[in-house]
């Protein structure tokens, strides 16, 4: 407790020696919470691989919940001066399946959602893929929290082998159905990449604030899943500031956040049709998705506005 005073001081009275105390604090405690909660994540991961017991697969969810938790102490604790605003449904649960999409700017965000989540939203996954389980530790954590994970098949290794043809959707639907019968947030960032003004203009994206949006990965999830979940939630991500990257959040230097997280509501004949595959199979569902997703990506943006405009005026946001 000393020390975070200590630090919560600096970065009032000496803030270049506040930040670079807070950044060192925060990678020492990640890494060593990291170190200490991969053994028991790879040993219980093992026994459930191994036997599919229930307890181990509770286990490993539990140190990984430890951990995000103590990551988001230290945002609690060390980080000064947070202009924060996150907004919430009430009825979300820890307990709930729920998709969630949300905009992609910066790899902080990714740790702001398991901020937003903790103890309100269960375990979020995404979609990997399957290359990462060759990197010690962390792949194999993915793989044994059930992460989505995906293998690609090229136009050439398709060309050579017409037997590829749709394995890749198929190993990822099998992958999606590990996550039945246990509580899930399963996220999509929708653009497919992070936010930058060079992928805007390339894209000439029509939203002022976001690349376009893509609908396979959600259609995918609800194909999967569509029976399973309670509801698909949209989160929209605002710095104020500029974009920052991931350093930036452990120095403090994200003074002000933005969150709005909201259920969205798809037409029920058009859930109903991609779940049954016909995203896949039939070109006007596919229309009629990329239609819904661009009606959401555009009350989005129109979101972000008015969510940039709250902190300029200093006024508190409407959670409406």
């Amino acid at each position: 407790m000393q020390l975070i005073s200590t630090i919560q001081k600096l970065h009032e009275r000496a803030p270049r020696l506040g930040k670079a105390l807070s950044l060192a604090t925060a990678t020492g405690v990640i890494t060593g919470n990291s170190i200490g909660a991969s053994i028991p994540i790879w040993f219980m991961g093992a026994a459930k691989t191994i036997t599919g017991a229930k307890i181990a697969d509770d286990t490993v969810i539990k140190v990984t919940n430890y951990w995000i938790n103590s990551n988001n102490a230290l945002i609690d604790n060390i980080l000064p001066n947070k202009d924060w605003r996150i907004n919430l449904p009430d009825d979300v649960h820890p307990k709930g399946k729920y998709l969630l999409i949300s905009n992609h700017q910066s790899w902080v965000d990714t740790s702001i959602v398991q901020y937003v989540s903790e103890k309100r939203l269960p375990l979020t996954r995404f979609f990997t893929k399957f290359e990462l389980i060759y990197i010690p530790v962390i792949g194999q954590a993915f793989y044994f929290l059930d992460f989505p994970m995906m293998r690609r098949h090229s136009k050439e290794a398709v060309a050579k082998n017409p037997a590829l043809q749709g394995k890749d959707i198929e190993e990822a639907k099998r992958a999606c159905a590990l996550l039945k019968g246990k509580p899930f947030t399963l996220l999509n960032y929708l653009e497919g990449t992070r936010f930058t003004k060079a992928k805007h203009a390339k894209q000439q994206s029509p939203y002022s604030h976001l690349l376009k949006p893509r609908a396979g990965g959600l259609a995918l999830a609800i194909n999967a899943l569509g029976e399973d979940i309670d509801g698909i939630l949209d989160m929209t991500i605002v710095y104020p500031d500029g974009i920052p990257n991931y350093s930036d959040l452990w120095k403090g230097n994200i003074k002000r956040l933005g969150v709005d997280v909201r259920y969205i509501k798809m037409p029920d004949t058009l859930f109903t049709a991609i779940q049954k595959g016909g995203y896949e199979k039939d070109e006007s569902i596919k229309a009629e998705m990329f239609d819904w997703v661009g009606d959401v990506w555009q009350q989005k943006n129109e979101r972000i506005d008015t969510m940039l405009a709250e902190f300029d005026s200093n006024s508190e946001p409407n959670n409406a």
